[in-house]
């Protein structure tokens, strides 16, 4: 199971805490899921066909329990998945025409006695905060898809129609979600990719379980960029520190191949020992390993001195 149909598993069991709740979110996945046919007279019928067995039970649960409506439901599995040649499963939950049905679309926003369907998010629906929230509910578990936050962070809705997904940018807004609206061939996508503003949705939607493990997602990340960059700056460091020995080798031994190297104060000639015998390691590690051990500086200072000698034969 993908882990988008796992998050939409989890939203299914919630249940609204008020009848306004429900009904909103019946619209919103009534809106992304259905199509409409009109029979004449204000009488119609609805479909909604979706690949996920959460929004089809939704579906049938809410349309049960607000409206007392009849649904029947069919369950296609020769659907060819479009990546490749896997079939999947096609859930078709239809209510036919039948007394009521016009009312219950009305209720929902979705059409208006005279004028057909309407169009957007219904503003007197989504009032409220969990109004709001309900709403949201409904469209993603219809047309939305989240990522596995261990690879990515993006989640969206996939609309059809400008207006509503206007309104579902506007919806998000309103709850402290910033999103943004692509135009991806036939469909209209909202989108985020900012974590906060998907874990604050998450929560708002009242997927608790998957909030949690973005949370844990975001942490390991955390951790494993800590790691990778303290693991980069030792490496940088260390190429740093081996370029610069090979520097010095290269200039103790082209003084040594000189005639410079009988001249050489003590000191600066037990630099030369030192680097030549210990090739690969820091300074500071060389005046560990020198006897008596000396400092970082003054190991320095003899390197300094050395290059100075070099430098001042070789310009006289």
């Amino acid at each position: 199971m993908s882990f988008t149909a796992e998050v939409k598993k989890e939203l299914a069991r919630i249940t609204g805490p008020d009848r306004v709740c429900d009904v909103a979110e019946l619209s919103a996945l009534t809106r992304v899921c259905g199509t409409f046919s009109f029979h004449g007279s204000g009488s119609y019928s609805v479909s909604i066909s979706t690949e996920t067995n959460a929004a089809a039970s939704v579906f049938i649960r809410l349309a049960h329990g607000i409206f007392k409506l009849d649904t029947t439901l069919t369950v296609d599995e020769s659907v060819r998945h479009r990546y490749g040649n896997r079939f999947r499963r096609r859930f078709l939950v239809e209510i036919a025409e039948q007394p009521g049905l016009d009312r219950a679309l009305a209720a929902m926003g979705i059409v208006s006695f005279g004028r057909g369907l309407a169009h957007g998010v219904p503003d007197e629906l989504v009032g409220s905060r969990g109004a709001k929230a309900a709403y949201l509910r409904g469209a993603f578990v219809g047309s939305g898809f989240v990522a596995d936050p261990r690879g990515d962070f993006s989640l969206e809705f996939r609309l059809e129609g400008e207006p509503l997904a206007l309104g579902i940018r506007d919806l998000l807004a309103e709850v402290g979600v910033r999103s943004r609206i692509n135009r991806r061939r036939q469909a209209f996508v909202v989108y985020s990719k900012s974590f906060d503003d998907i874990a604050t949705l998450l929560s708002l939607m009242g997927a608790t379980r998957t909030t949690m493990l973005l949370e844990s997602a975001r942490v390991m990340r955390s951790v494993k960029n800590d790691v990778n960059r303290a693991v980069n700056a030792e490496l940088a460091n260390q190429r740093r520190q081996l370029a610069s020995a090979q520097d010095q080798l290269a200039l103790v031994e082209r003084v040594e191949a000189s005639e410079l190297a009988g001249d050489l104060p003590p000191a600066v000639a037990g630099f030369c020992a030192l680097r030549k015998a210990h090739p690969e390691l820091s300074l500071a590690e060389l005046g560990q390993v020198a006897d008596p051990p000396l400092s970082k500086s003054a190991v320095y200072h003899r390197y300094l001195r050395l290059r100075e000698i070099a430098e001042s034969r070789s310009g006289g």
